[in-house]
């Protein structure tokens, strides 16, 4: 496993749904209101449901037992391993960028 970056153009919803998880289970529409009161904007069931695909193939998030007709999902230790990595990286390129803003 590489990463966020292994999931190309979805590793931004990746990494909303990862954060969203991050408290505990969740189903998809729960997903996408989380993350529209986060960033602000709402993702569509095409873009929510490719990502959660692939970070079910990458073994991030796993599926627990349909309740109420809906599907939730959870983190597991590889997905809250692979977002912590990501949340670090974005930290130091952040810390960065401040430090270079600050010079110029």
């Amino acid at each position: 496993m590489g990463g966020l970056a292994d999931l190309g153009r979805f590793s931004e919803p990746a990494l909303h749904i990862l954060i969203s998880l991050a408290p505990g289970p969740k189903h998809g529409y729960a997903m996408q209101d989380d993350i529209g009161e986060l960033t602000g904007s709402r993702p569509g069931p095409g873009t929510l449901y490719g990502a959660i695909r692939r970070l079910e193939e990458h073994g991030y998030i796993e599926a627990l037992p349909e309740q109420d007709r809906r599907k939730p999902y959870r983190l597991t230790d590889a997905g809250r391993a692979a977002l912590n990595a990501e949340l670090q990286r974005m930290r130091s390129l952040a810390a960065t960028g401040l430090r270079r803003l600050a010079v110029a």
